[in-house]
């Protein structure tokens, strides 16, 4: 049996455990082949490939002949047509004052007023005049005209919006309507504030209600809202305006090209941008609808959209004296039906609709036998392009048609901010044929392509046209992306007008305008076809038979997945179409899902990558109800959707990532790798501390070839001088030992050890002990006795059942004839708690070392040869083996000789050392290196920097200490807890000038920023940014680097992430994508070799070469602790020679990956500095998809994901990635880290995560260095024992 890496075998758990079903049903849906097959892969891994999907040949491609322009009918010419819109107003105000022109409704759908058109005409006359002369002091102006104002009523109070708008283009002012900011929180509210910045809008019209309706500051003052200008508000109700005098008249200009008003519009990012319509093109605009809808005048119009925008601004219009009935949003949520009463009591001629108002008012009709829509000559569906508009269409008319509702009223139409209106069909002739559908295939149209789908009713979208062009328009149909190219007649293209009636430009924006407002078409070859600009309506569609129009979707609506368009609006169609189920019970959740997944897919042939499934009415809303996409999407990035169930489907969507890199078989020798690197003049990468023989040292205590004889010597020499200081959490010294004292304890001991453990020469001891100085008394009372200390850390009181195991392993590994500890730890291991671990029948001989009586052992042992051991080092790595050291004599001289030279330690000087003793560099530091140099060490057990947090820094301050020593967890723990208190620090006088060096002991790649933090966060006390460095140290050699107090400080590098995966160093600017900084770590000790090694030819590698760090020093250990004398290990650690170059020098392999880099530094000696970095443990390295990863680097992406995420751990089970999450927010945002997680590591890391488990903090393990346990978390999750709060299996 070898115990050379000994695997916790007690601490396991069984491969064949159980091991939860989803994961089982997990793994067989990724055997299942993925639809599209993978090609083979690639042997060349000079470039990570992405794979490009070959061009199916079976691609439907456009074949008609290139579209020609369609032109509208010519506008008709008018005699008494106004010169402007504001002069049509005033002719109604004046001829025809009792004339209703609105009627607006309260909540219940009863007409609460009527605005007649003189009274309209006399408020907005009063407005203008009080915008114009009475907003500021006597002389002063505040508004001129064309300047920008805001618009801000709400949706239930159209009488006051008609005459502020009316009363601004009377002032000659630009009204820009927005919606009502209600919170701080509305959806969308800080691009309103980019809209009203980019129109220069300085003053906002309301009404009082309004205005006291608006969130305020706790002073009253209206509150500022994120992202917007500051704002004047203005009071437009009646009591508040100004009647103008006799003489004063507004001017009424003949409508010209300035801008009339700007329409805001929201694009696919969620930017709100404004729509400016010119004075001509407002009025040309309703001369077209006037003409197409063939409006009469005074006929009654009821209209159910916004007033402020789009069609329900426009057809509102006072153009032709039409009594528009409004119905706001909010009275059709209480009642659906109302806009249908309205037109039956109203007879109304027009309504002005969309289909979900149909559609609610149909669910809403309970056979109402009084009900005629007979009256109705136009009922336009506003969205009549969406996919959902043909069934609603329809299913309104078969409910309807015995209500008087002829089939030719139905007209859909299509119009956009920038195009205004494109098309409207126009009132059928009854008899005349009824308008066209197109049944299209919905694989044709993802190409861009028109096919008639004949075969699957499933995937046809059928569309109904939206009538002709307007008059006076022409329109084409160009490529989407790219230069507006004319599509073919049987391809789908974005549509452009050109038109007087349109939009004029983005306000404020000449860049975006330009692309939008001033598009020439050009043909096949790129020629222009002429002169005239169009504008691009954003809409997609085509020209069908008989020049009718379709539209198929909207530019911001399309998706383009794997290099095909879909229109989100289809899908959403789709999914809404799915069977609703009332109730989804958690574990039906998956199957309804699937349905879901199962439809998309093979309707659309687009896989589903996340489906979220959200509580009702929590989604961002638009203010009339719709769904906020851009905040939707913000909501899903930031992670604040919280939804109640969420499924990811990484595995079956991504189908691009980059190709598996296959190892290329070793057909090039190492001898030619290193002829090669030499040839390009490249060295080979190794680098070397000072000589340790050549260095002359004064100090006698280089003649004793053993620490025992350096103790001796010490309490002879200097008996009283003191080796150590310990600390409690009080900063309260509670021990000290002199030379003498240690010696004397040490005699002690090894007595105890002879007479009480008979114990003999050469046989293991295990010390466990508390950190202190027993410990340390301890170890030399062992060496006294001749035999062999094993240090091992006490079990935790609290947490027997999960530390006590360790303890009894490494007493059985190591055969242990004894243990030395204290009574309270002596009862702890024959405890009833201890019995319920472990069996305490069987421990060896305990001996307490509290109270021995005084007796010195009849001779102090002194070992026949410096090779024999002087003691074990046990330590469990990250990786959850548990691997004994032997460290010999020599190798402890060797060692604490090295540390002396590399830190300048000397009898006088003082060094602070806050760190677990039990392994590694830790211990020896603690317990060895005094009382070899003779300096003084002030030892902080960590755990009292529990009870006080400032203990480590306030000890450096009060001792005014030069160097000190500290782990990870330590550093960490002040960060965390002592980084915002930095100015309570000063206060008590804490400073930090002192520390020249603080040095990290770890066995990992430097946590840089962990180490920045900390040096960032105390340099208010002091502290110089220089003095943070880290050590490095592996089982095979505890100490390889320390940095030390002369040289060249610590060098920083960035790698390209991307070659590390490959196994390759890259070096790249600092801040460059995909870069890593890695910390050197620390400079080499004198008397240590390394070099950088392929470990799989086992040949030396060139300068920025990645490889496995191979070392060559006295202080090495001499081999794993075995018994059986099992050398294969052994032989292949510790006495290893390079395949080629140097075939004599003995080599120990740390199993550590790294690289050399000669840097423009120079060391003591004048040469240039080569510098060590460390990446990371080959144990601990992930093999997925052929590539190497370092777990930190994928935990440090997932960390950035959400600030709810305090720390994670990730490991491979069977091939699938498993990531672990402390959340340490509200557990509500649990399912919102899941997308978050898949996300940051498929994009930095281009891997698909299979199971995302959430847990609470404080389950990732974690082990005395700070190091994270992952292979204890993987068996307490194969053994189902997290107790996770949310496990997310992607499929």
């Amino acid at each position: 049996c070898n115990y050379g890496p000994h695997c916790c075998c007690e601490m396991r758990v069984p491969v064949s455990s159980r091991v939860s079903t989803k994961i089982q049903q997990l793994l067989n849906t990724l055997k299942r082949p993925k639809r599209p097959p993978l090609s083979d892969f690639f042997t060349d891994d000079a470039e990570e490939i992405v794979e490009v999907p070959q061009p199916d040949p079976n691609t439907p491609k456009p074949e008609g002949r290139q579209i020609i322009p369609v032109k509208g009918e010519p506008l008709g010419v008018v005699s008494n047509w106004p010169p402007a819109l504001q002069a049509a107003l005033a002719r109604w105000g004046a001829t025809q004052g009792k004339s209703p022109a609105l009627t607006a409704l309260d909540i219940t759908g009863k007409p609460l007023y009527t605005l007649t058109y003189g009274k309209l005409w006399s408020r907005s006359v009063k407005l203008a005049y009080t915008l114009l002369n009475k907003l500021g002091t006597k002389n002063e102006q505040i508004l001129k005209p064309g300047d920008r104002v805001a618009l801000v009523y709400p949706n239930s109070d159209p009488g006051m919006f008609w005459v502020a708008f009316y009363g601004c283009l009377l002032a000659e002012v630009i009204p820009v309507p927005i919606e009502v900011p209600l919170s701080r929180k509305d959806a969308g509210i800080s691009q309103v504030g980019f809209l009203l910045g980019s129109c220069g809008v300085g003053l906002a019209l309301t009404s009082e209600i309004c205005l006291k309706g608006l969130p305020k500051t706790p002073t009253g003052e209206i509150l500022q809202f994120k992202g917007w200008p500051r704002m004047k508000w203005v009071i437009t109700d009646s009591k508040y305006l100004t009647k103008p005098s006799k003489d004063w008249q507004p001017h009424i200009p003949t409508a010209n090209t300035d801008p009339a008003y700007i329409e805001y519009k929201a694009n696919k990012e969620g930017t709100v941008v404004g729509v400016a319509v010119s004075k001509v093109a407002m009025l040309t605009h309703c001369q077209s609808l006037t003409q197409a809808c063939n409006y009469c005048e005074g006929e009654t119009l009821v209209n159910v959209l916004d007033f402020k925008k789009d069609m329900g601004l426009w057809h509102g219009a006072v153009m032709n004296r039409i009594h528009t009935i409004s119905v706001p949003y909010a009275v059709m949520k209480a009642c659906p039906l109302s806009w249908v009463q309205r037109v039956h009591i109203h007879k109304a001629r027009v309504a002005l609709v969309k289909c979900r108002d149909l559609h609610w008012a149909m669910m809403a009709h309970r056979e109402q036998r009084d009900i005629s829509l007979a009256s109705l000559r136009m009922l336009i569906v506003a969205d009549g392009a969406n996919p959902w508009s043909v069934s609603s269409c329809d299913a309104f008319l078969n409910k309807f048609q015995s209500h008087g509702l002829k089939p030719e009223v139905i007209c859909p139409c299509a119009t956009s901010p920038e195009a205004m209106t494109v098309a409207i069909r126009r009132s059928g002739v009854p008899g005349a044929p009824l308008p066209a559908r197109a049944i299209l295939s919905m694989g044709g149209l993802s190409h861009g392509v028109i096919r008639v789908n004949t075969e699957d009713k499933n995937s046809a979208l059928t569309v109904q046209d939206v009538g002709h062009v307007m008059p006076g328009a022409l329109m084409c149909i160009v490529k989407p992306d790219g230069p507006p190219q004319l599509c073919k007649t049987d391809e789908i293209g974005e549509i452009i007008i050109n038109s007087r009636a349109g939009g004029n430009m983005y306000y404020g924006l000449p860049g975006l305008t330009k692309n939008t407002f001033e598009v020439i078409p050009v043909n096949a070859n790129g020629v222009p076809i002429g002169e005239i600009p169009f504008v691009r309506s954003g809409l997609l569609g085509f020209v069908g038979p008989g020049s009718l129009i379709f539209v198929v979707g909207k530019i911001e609506g399309l998706l383009m997945v794997s290099g095909r368009r879909h229109n989100a609006d289809d899908l959403v169609a789709t999914a809404l179409a799915v069977e609703p189920v009332k109730t989804v019970y958690r574990g039906s959740l998956h199957s309804v899902c699937l349905q879901y997944n199962l439809q998309s897919l093979d309707i659309h042939q687009v896989g589903l990558y996340c489906l979220a499934l959200v509580p009702a009415n929590t989604l961002p809303k638009t203010p009339l109800g719709g769904i906020h996409i851009s905040d939707t999407k913000q909501f899903f990035l930031e992670g604040n959707l919280h939804p109640c169930n969420i499924l990811m489907c990484p595995h079956t969507c991504v189908t691009n990532l980059p190709k598996p890199r296959q190892k290329q078989p070793v057909g090039v020798g190492p001898a030619s790798v290193m002829v090669g690197n030499l040839v390009a003049g490249k060295r080979i990468a190794q680098a070397a501390g000072r000589d340790l023989g050549l260095i002359e040292d004064q100090d006698l205590v280089r003649k004793h070839q053993y620490l025992t004889e350096a103790l001796q010597w010490r309490a002879q020499t200097d008996p009283d001088h003191v080796l150590y200081i310990l600390l409690n959490a009080k900063g309260v010294t509670v021990g000290t030992a002199t030379c003498v004292q240690l010696h004397k304890r040490a005699e002690k001991i090894a007595a105890a050890l002879t007479e009480k453990g008979s114990i003999n020469t050469g046989e293991n001891v295990v010390l466990l002990y508390p950190p202190g100085i027993d410990l340390i008394a301890a170890f030399y009372g062992c060496l006294y006795a001749g035999c062999v200390p094993v240090n091992v850390r006490p079990p935790h009181p609290q947490n027997l059942a999960a530390t006590l195991p360790t303890v009894r392993m490494i007493i059985d590994v190591s055969k242990a004839a004894c243990i030395l500890t204290t009574q309270n730890l002596m009862r702890t291991l024959r405890s009833k708690e201890a019995a319920a671990s472990v069996n305490v029948k069987t421990w060896p001989t305990i001996i307490d070392t509290d109270d021995l009586p005084r007796r010195r052992p009849p001779q102090i042992y002194k070992p026949p040869t410096a090779e024999m051991i002087a003691y074990l080092d046990f330590s469990v790595s990250t990786t959850g083996m548990l691997t004994g050291v032997k460290i010999s004599h020599a190798a402890v001289s060797a060692l604490c000789r090295s540390i002396k030279l590399q830190c300048e330690l000397y009898s006088s000087r003082q060094i602070a050392i806050c760190l677990d003793p039990y392994c590694g560099l830790g211990f020896v530091l603690w317990c060895l290196a005094s009382v070899y140099s003779g300096h003084q060490s002030i030892l902080i057990p960590p755990f009292e920097l529990e009870t006080s947090l400032s203990l480590w820094l306030s000890t450096l301050s009060q001792y005014r200490i030069r160097d000190t020593f500290c782990s990870y967890s330590v550093m960490e723990l002040c960060t965390k807890g002592l980084g915002t208190q930095t100015d309570l620090l000063k206060a008590r006088g804490v400073n930090l000038s002192c520390v020249r060096s603080c040095v990290v002991i770890a066995e990992e790649r430097p946590r840089l920023a962990l180490t920045h933090s900390f040096s960032k966060l105390f340099k208010d006390v002091g502290l110089s940014s220089r003095a943070v460095s880290t050590a490095f140290g592996s089982r095979v050699n505890l100490a390889i680097c320390l940095q030390g107090t002369t040289g060249p400080d610590p060098c920083t590098v960035y790698v390209d992430m991307k070659s590390l995966r490959h196994d390759r160093v890259r070096l790249v600017e600092r801040g460059a994508p995909q870069s890593l900084p890695l910390m050197e770590s620390g400079k080499i000790l004198p008397g240590v070799r390394v070099i950088i090694v392929n470990p799989e030819t086992r040949g030396p590698l060139g300068d920025s070469h990645l490889g496995e760090i191979w070392v060559n020093s006295p202080h090495s250990a001499s081999g794993y602790y075995t018994i059986y004398g099992e050398e294969s290990l052994q032989a292949d650690h510790f006495n290893t020679k390079l395949s080629f170059g140097d075939p004599h020098t003995l080599w120990a392999r740390t199993g550590y990956l790294g690289f050399v880099k000669r840097t423009e530094l120079l060391d003591a000696s004048g040469d240039r500095h080569d510098a060590l970095f460390v990446v990371g443990s080959l144990d601990e390295t992930l093999e997925l998809r052929g590539l190497r990863y370092h777990p930190i680097d994928i935990e440090t992406s997932v960390s950035r994901a959400h600030r709810s995420i305090a720390e994670s751990a990730v490991f491979t089970w069977t091939n699938l990635l498993v990531v672990v999450s402390e959340l340490c927010g509200s557990e509500q945002d649990a399912l919102d880290l899941v997308p978050l997680i898949t996300n940051v590591v498929l994009e930095e890391h281009h891997l698909i995560v299979g199971v995302v488990v959430i847990v609470d903090p404080g389950v990732i393990p974690i082990n005395s260095r700070g190091e994270k346990q992952r292979m204890h978390l993987r068996d307490s999750f194969l053994a189902d024992q997290l107790d996770p709060i949310y496990v997310a299996y992607n499929m």
